[in-house]
């Protein structure tokens, strides 16, 4: 006989800090920095006090392609919420197709999604941009750059910025690296816990 588990209500909340920053945000971030900046101060916020230390400096959000409006965003929430899947870019697709009512972002007709990471995806959140239906990643750290640190990215494919471009998906690469490779440095320095 087998146990069988249940998960009635499956849920998790975003940080109430989290929900009051994107209401902070009343005008589209037009350039690309811009929004990374914003992203980048997500992660910040994400090691500092307002997770208990917990969160990792991970950070990445929605936004429409068209208006640069932001649609969600998430940070780490792996060891908050004892969840490994909970990375920021998880987190983010997650809320934005919670937000607009649908399972892949690219059903929506006329519209497209740039996703905005602090750091290039690992090998998990890599496989989720496609099905999300993103158009867009803009990328701060670069992979080598949270190695370095200790965290484990997992086993991505050679090229893959190109294998997402022949998809159809742009990728734009060390948009404010050096700001964000601080953000990683400042969490090791903290002693932020690696997983």
């Amino acid at each position: 006989m087998t146990d069988k588990m249940c998960f009635p209500s499956l849920h998790f909340c975003p940080p109430d800090w989290l929900l009051l920053a994107e209401g902070e945000v009343v005008m589209p971030l037009v350039s690309i920095e811009e929004r990374m900046n914003w992203v980048l101060s997500l992660g910040s916020a994400n090691i500092e006090e307002k997770n208990n230390g917990q969160g990792g400096p991970f950070a990445a959000a929605v936004f429409d392609v068209e208006d640069h409006r932001l649609i969600a965003a998430g940070v780490n929430l792996v060891m908050p919420l004892g969840c490994s899947v909970l990375h920021a870019e998880i987190v983010a697709l997650m809320r934005a197709q919670h937000q607009l009512g649908v399972h892949r972002l690219d059903l929506i007709e006329g519209r497209r999604f740039e996703l905005v990471s602090s750091t290039e995806p690992c090998a998990m959140c890599l496989g989720a941009i496609p099905w999300a239906g993103i158009s867009q990643l803009v990328c701060g750290a670069r992979d080598e750059d949270a190695r370095a640190i200790g965290f484990d990215e997992g086993d991505k494919p050679e090229r893959w910025s190109q294998k997402l471009q022949q998809r159809g998906i742009t990728v734009h690469k060390d948009i404010c690296r050096a700001e964000a490779v601080q953000l990683l440095r400042d969490y090791q320095v903290g002693q932020g816990q690696l997983y």
